[in-house]
């Protein structure tokens, strides 16, 4: 292939050579990562992929068949590739596995496959030397491409990052995870859950892989490994069964205890004012009134039953008779009681309200915030705050 064929963007290499791209070299040209690089044309013959990259799974044959027919019409976006000097400085052991190329692909696989299976000879691509100034600068490229991915696999993922662990540890085994984390935006934790999904067995990380088995249950099982070594493949379905059912019935029994709590009547304290009539507020005191708030208004038996229980006390002297017959008629519950009961509405509503919020932390605090003013929600901050 000719210089001029390579190099062909641009006024000053004059027209596009057959089957060359306007929308992918301007989109190339314009996106952020790469605003300063040429385009070049190369032949798939003179590239070969890289190894290291953790995707593994480029879509079955249909999709890469109607992929490439969309390349052949237009390449929306370039491939990324190192000069084979370049990676070897870094990886001398792959010289076999790249064989004769003169480029490594590092970004755009999928294109390159399909493109292959449709029988199209060469791509766009925009040469990275810089992205192979180090084992670990390269990774962690090759890694957060593909992080960027909504269709990524699960288990592919979980070996990139791996991968770029191992590589930091290189420099510093000790911090690696912490490392790896800093360069993927992410929490060493995140790094943690990643790592621990490859020591399930082969038959669940296929099943993690193919969708059948969620992300969040495979990291379940991956901590009950952890604590149970010995454990196979189907004993750890079994556990997974077991919890999902226990926890089935443990929100199950909330909600029926929160109905339950909703359903129990309320003493409260209220003051009274003193009538018009009285001579004066110091004459006749505000008298404590218990009144129980929490009963339906509907039933007439409910209603005749709260009356029962009401009772009038008050501070003054006329009244202490009618205060002592009142309690051995209608004994109070104690105010523990009490508040042991409001505590446990109170609990439960928040438990509810929580759910109606978000299904996570942060969807429960972006409700929060949409619905309070800064002020209010820094007040709520702080309070929050002093519970922990």
């Amino acid at each position: 292939m000719s210089v001029a064929d390579r190099l062909g963007t641009g006024a000053s290499f004059g027209n596009v050579p057959r089957g060359r791209s306007a929308r992918g070299r301007a989109k190339a040209l314009t996106q952020g990562d790469v605003p300063a690089y040429e385009l070049v044309r190369l032949r798939l013959n003179e590239v070969a992929p890289t190894p290291l990259n953790p995707r593994k799974n480029f879509g079955t044959e249909e999709e890469k068949a109607r992929f490439g027919e969309e390349l052949r019409t237009a390449q929306l976006a370039a491939c990324v590739a190192v000069s084979r000097e370049t990676y070897l400085a870094l990886w001398s052991e792959h010289t076999t596995l790249i064989g004769d190329a003169d480029f490594v692909l590092v970004n755009g696989e999928r294109r390159y496959r399909s493109a292959q299976h449709v029988g199209l000879d060469a791509l766009d691509f925009v040469v990275r030397n810089d992205l192979a100034s180090s084992r670990e600068e390269f990774i962690n490229f090759l890694l957060k491409e593909n992080l960027d991915r909504e269709d990524f696999d699960v288990v592919e993922r979980a070996r990139g990052v791996q991968a770029l662990v191992a590589v930091c540890a290189e420099d510093n085994e000790a911090g690696s995870r912490t490392r790896a984390a800093e360069r993927l935006g992410m929490s060493k934790a995140w790094v943690t859950n990643q790592l621990a999904l490859l020591t399930l067995p082969e038959e669940l990380q296929e099943q993690l892989s193919s969708g059948a088995l969620p992300e969040r249950d495979g990291r379940l099982l991956a901590r009950h490994l952890k604590a149970n070594p010995n454990t196979d493949a189907a004993q750890l379905l079994e556990h997974l069964s077991n919890t999902r059912e226990q926890e089935a019935r443990t929100k199950q029994e909330e909600r029926a205890l929160l109905q339950a709590a909703k359903s129990v009547p309320v003493l409260t304290a209220v003051n009274t004012k003193p009538t018009e009539t009285a001579p004066s507020p110091a004459a006749t005191p505000p008298v404590l009134t218990a009144v129980n708030t929490g009963l339906p208004a509907a039933r007439s038996d409910d209603k005749q039953e709260s009356q029962g229980r009401t009772a009038a006390v008050t501070s003054t002297p006329e009244h202490s008779s009618q205060e002592g017959k009142a309690q051995d008629a209608n004994p109070v519950p104690h105010q523990a009681d009490v508040t042991q009961s409001t505590e446990i509405v109170a609990v439960h509503y928040a438990k509810t309200l929580l759910e109606e919020l978000g299904a996570t932390p942060a969807e429960q605090a972006r409700s929060i915030a949409a619905a309070l003013d800064s002020s209010d929600l820094e007040k709520l901050v702080s309070e929050l705050h002093t519970h922990l």
